[in-house]
């Protein structure tokens, strides 16, 4: 696994996540449930991690769609 995408916008992490989904690559986004920790106020960084394999397509997608 390799993290393809890292912020702290969730909205972000979803749409990052649906356009790889329709691409045909299966993204795992890591730490969503960490607001609990921080009180909901933003600070930690969430992950969107793919498959070795597609790391570079993630990649190139997401420059495409100006989302890195």
């Amino acid at each position: 696994m390799k993290e393809v995408l890292r912020t702290t916008n969730p909205l972000l992490v979803t749409r990052a996540a649906d356009l790889l989904a329709s691409e045909g690559i299966t993204a795992f986004p890591l730490d969503e449930h960490m607001s609990v920790l921080e009180g909901s106020i933003g600070i930690l960084p969430r992950r969107l991690m793919v498959a070795d394999r597609d790391h570079f397509m993630a990649s190139a997608i997401l420059r495409d769609h100006d989302i890195l």
